[in-house]
């Protein structure tokens, strides 16, 4: 995948986390508890487009952060 998309899904990813009041701890919590393995650290690698997202956390991250796949992947 492109780096510089990467980021930018990175950053829409965080930026709907902040706009939900939401914690990088709790997100890796709500992830953990939905049965993915990831932690804190892993979450801000993404943010910050540092590690892929799976085609799992994807689906669990649109609906623990309540929003869209439009949203998540707005370029």
């Amino acid at each position: 995948m492109n780096a510089e998309i990467e980021k930018r899904i990175g950053n829409n990813i965080r930026t709907i986390r902040e706009n939900k009041k939401i914690t990088q701890e709790l997100l890796a919590t709500k992830l953990q508890l939905a049965g993915c393995d990831i932690t804190r650290s892993a979450v801000a690698k993404i943010e910050v487009g540092q590690r892929h997202l799976y085609p799992d956390e994807i689906i669990l991250l649109k609906d623990i952060l309540e929003t869209t796949y439009e949203e998540i992947f707005k370029i």
